[in-house]
């Protein structure tokens, strides 16, 4: 049985998972592949911290070009994360004619416009599956399962620590900072969460998964991207009572020849499969013109889960290397030289429904001059709860609306909150209810 020699940079939680995975299961994958794969080398700035798994010190080296200049090794996995020196490491490797695997979705999302035009060149593959959705395969499900469909929507829970937190405030009533203290205790959230929580790792994720659904280059930038911060639990509960689940939501929607892109906390019909992923898990909701709705769920993140998806990419480029080929299927859906600049829809054109909370003080008049306002602004209001009174204090009001347009939303509320009767700035959750 003829062996293909693999060498891993990065020797994190990541990392490690693949050195167990490939002990593990080595004959397995053997047997499936028709061959065996050796881990010849693995690089990490830090070799003497133990990882939970024996590994021969001969392996091991703190310098990455001892991997990308042996010629023995024909396929690399980037574990590192970041941007420097990953980036350098893996335009090296592909000048070298070598083969990556990577799990890493900023450097993607950031640089993909350069490193897949340049693995283009050189005929070898990027196999990035660990990047988006951990264990789930989303990126292959894109690339190859919809290939002859044109992507409607998609809708995604792509970060498991906002999904953690949001489950915890919706099942177990507690506050967003007590919830994060608790996702950070169980390893759920870094000690600066401020990635996950303002949804820049679900934007680095939408970045690729755009390129992905229409075949375009994405500036990630563009993307529309808020945060759960404002979340409080009197949304949690507004939610429900209206019946409602809130997610972090990344979506996309394709309006005849632009794309609508953004991120943002999202009001989700609490009997619709999204609206029920929970804890810590991931979740996609595609539509295709021809597929109809397919859904895919599992695992975000994790040791195990993630190291699952990188041998999935390992044992597509080993067979390729076995067969001779490359190319066989385009690193992005489709050829480079045919990628075009997506054109996406500016947020104030979007149109969706609404909900609003606004802290009001109990006077005669105050609900005829909000939805007087509103109405100013070609916004419809499809319901309003009112509290309690409170005896001239502050009440919640709370008001759903029909299709309104962001542009309009924004000048509306920029205005109600000047109101006197108004105190604290009126909290916005967008509504997405006609999902198929």
């Amino acid at each position: 049985m003829k062996n293909i020699n693999i060498g891993l940079i990065g020797l994190g939680t990541i990392g490690t998972g693949v050195v167990k995975l490939l002990r593990q299961n080595e004959e397995l994958i053997a047997q499936k592949l028709g061959a065996k794969l050796v881990l010849k080398k693995i690089a990490d700035i830090n070799i003497t911290t133990p990882r939970g798994v024996k590994i021969n010190k001969n392996l091991l080296t703190t310098n990455a070009r001892e991997i990308i200049n042996d010629k023995d090794i024909p396929i690399i996995i980037e574990l590192m994360g970041g941007y420097e020196p990953a980036r350098t490491f893996i335009l090296e490797a592909i000048a070298r004619g070598k083969h990556v695997v990577t799990a890493n979705k900023a450097l993607l999302a950031t640089y993909g416009n350069e490193i897949f035009p340049a693995a283009q060149m050189q005929a070898v593959d990027i196999g990035f599956e660990a990047s988006v959705g951990g264990t789930i395969p989303i990126i292959k499900t894109l690339k190859e399962s919809l290939a002859a469909n044109k992507i409607n929507s998609i809708m995604g829970i792509m970060n498991g620590t906002c999904n953690f937190i949001l489950t915890k405030m919706t099942d177990e009533g507690k506050m967003f900072d007590v919830v994060l203290k608790e996702a950070q205790k169980l390893g759920f959230a870094e000690a600066d969460p401020t990635f996950d929580i303002e949804g820049i790792d679900t934007a680095h994720k939408m970045a690729i998964i755009l390129s992905l659904a229409y075949g375009k280059k994405v500036n990630l930038k563009d993307i529309y991207l808020e945060g759960i911060t404002k979340i409080g639990r009197e949304d949690i509960a507004f939610a429900r009572e209206l019946g409602y689940r809130i997610k972090l939501l990344a979506i996309a929607m394709l309006k005849n020849d632009a794309v609508e892109a953004r991120i943002h906390p999202t009001m989700i019909p609490s009997g619709h499969l999204l609206a029920n992923v929970n804890q810590n898990y991931n979740a996609f909701h595609i539509v295709g013109d021809a597929s109809g709705p397919v859904f895919l769920f599992g695992q975000g993140a994790g040791m195990m889960p993630t190291a699952s998806a990188v041998f999935s990419d390992i044992i597509d480029s080993a067979r390729n290397i076995l067969k001779g080929v490359t190319g066989r299927v385009p690193l992005r859906s489709i050829s480079e030289t045919a990628m075009t600049q997506i054109k996406l829809i500016p947020m104030d054109n979007i149109e969706t429904k609404y909900y609003f909370r606004f802290s009001a003080l109990d006077h005669p008049g105050v609900l005829s001059k909000i939805s007087g306002i509103l109405g100013e602004n070609n916004i419809s209001i499809a319901t309003c709860i009112q509290k309690a009174r409170g005896e001239g204090l502050a009440v919640p009001i709370v008001m759903t609306t029909y299709k309104a347009q962001e542009k309009n939303v924004r000048r509306a509320l920029k205005k109600i909150d000047k109101l006197d009767m108004v105190q604290d700035n009126t909290i916005l959750i967008r509504i997405e209810d006609e999902l198929n």
